[in-house]
């Protein structure tokens, strides 16, 4: 058949975009479909792949039993059905619809599959769209959800990677605090110990040297919350009783286990961060999300709300680069966790030996990850050069969460 013979074409053909139920439920209705079609196909449209690891091979011949018989898919280490295996990782493959059947049986078995169908559907839920909710800061409060928040950084030491001894002086560290806020920011942390490869430990008496003036200067002239970026309990506990309104804690209440009672004590939102020693993952994503987990059971056995967490994937700590950019790759993961993410690649590594710069040239690396991450479902965004970064999130959002995510409904 030469091009004059093709026929004509009559159809359009297009992929959809369905990420949950909600959306689901729109394309439903877009055709016009009646109410009880969407009610009844919505879970049907929504494809999920999970992975649950460290299994007996009875739990994944039952789990496997139960996916395939509603129509589901899962998969196996190979020795599961003749139990040669001691272990195994089971990719479960289904719809929404699917799980939800697949749940009911597990909760009637035994060997601990209630439990596991408890877990199952956390993530299924973690992985729904979140509704913009406050969350109190010690009476300060951000909306979380709505926009994505920027966290301008105050690094008042002597050799920080980006900005060193630019700020140690209380005045000079109010004016940027002021300049950040000003430019759109809206958290400001603040640092008293640097965290660039090589830095020297910093004694607990000098940390508070450094950070105490300063917050109190913050906390008299600003009205934005204050975070205050450190993981000992000391600093922690005198940030705290000054005013502070955020822990962000880069070893996520895992390096000392006093940080997690002082966070409980006042009833803080913390950011959890990522770190580990080394760069060895045996799966780099399962890794930092069973990590996360064990820092929520941490702060929630200390009496910390499951809601005043935050978490931050922890770029640059603990990482390749390649797996820094994996991580970055595959940040929709972090959602399963139905956590707030915060990313913090701000002028990092990742982005100087990508692109071959030095640090004060990583304005547009810093800017694509932001956008990147954004569109991921990230929530804060932890940045030195406030002013332009703002504009990133403002252009992101608008594409992303809607137009008016950026107070710009009006437009046409």
């Amino acid at each position: 058949m030469n091009d004059r013979q093709k026929p004509v074409r009559q159809y359009n053909v297009r992929l959809i975009t369905v990420e949950n139920e909600a959306s689901a439920r729109r394309e439903l209705a877009g055709i016009g479909c009646d109410d009880w079609g969407i009610k009844l196909m919505a879970p049907k449209a929504v494809f999920r792949v999970l992975k649950v690891s460290g299994l007996t091979p009875v739990q994944a011949n039952i789990l496997k039993q139960e996916m395939l018989a509603r129509g589901g898919e899962a998969a196996v280490k190979r020795g599961v059905a003749d139990h040669s295996v001691d272990k195994t990782d089971v990719l479960l493959m289904g719809t929404i619809k699917q799980f939800k059947a697949v749940l009911v049986k597990l909760r009637l078995q035994p060997f601990d599959l209630p439990n596991l169908a408890a877990q199952i559907r956390e993530v299924l839920d973690g992985l729904k769209p979140r509704r913009p909710y406050i969350l109190d800061c010690r009476g300060r409060q951000l909306e979380i959800g709505r926009r994505t928040l920027v966290m301008g950084i105050l690094n008042v030491t002597p050799d920080s990677f980006s900005d060193g001894g630019r700020f140690f002086e209380p005045e000079r560290a109010l004016e940027q605090a002021q300049r950040l806020v000003a430019e759109g920011a809206d958290i400001i942390d603040l640092g008293g110990v640097s965290t660039r490869p090589g830095h020297t430990p910093v004694p607990v008496d000098e940390e508070l040297r450094r950070v105490l003036p300063v917050l109190r200067l913050l906390l008299q002239h600003l009205d934005v919350p204050i975070s205050v970026d450190t993981f000992t309990p000391e600093v922690a506990r005198a940030a705290l009783e000054e005013g502070a309104h955020i822990l962000n804690d880069q070893w996520a209440l895992q390096r000392d286990p006093a940080m997690a009672a002082v966070a409980a004590r006042y009833q803080v939102p913390v950011v959890l961060m990522h770190n580990q020693q080394g760069t060895q993952y045996q799966d780099l994503m399962g890794d930092i999300l069973a990590f996360f987990r064990r820092s929520v059971d941490i702060a929630v056995q200390a009496g910390l709300p499951r809601h005043k967490l935050i978490i931050d994937p922890g770029i640059g700590f603990g990482k390749t680069l390649a797996q820094n950019l994996e991580v970055m790759r595959r940040l929709p993961e972090l959602t399963s966790l139905g956590l707030p993410v915060l990313l913090g690649t701000s002028r990092k590594s990742m982005i100087g030996k990508t692109l071959n710069l030095p640090v004060d040239q990583r304005v547009e690396g810093t800017a694509a990850t932001v956008a990147l991450g954004i569109a991921h479902g990230v929530d804060i965004v932890r940045v030195h050069d406030v002013k332009e970064m703002v504009r990133v999130v403002r252009m992101t959002d608008a594409m992303v969460r809607g137009p008016a995510a950026v107070g710009v409904e009006h437009i046409l």
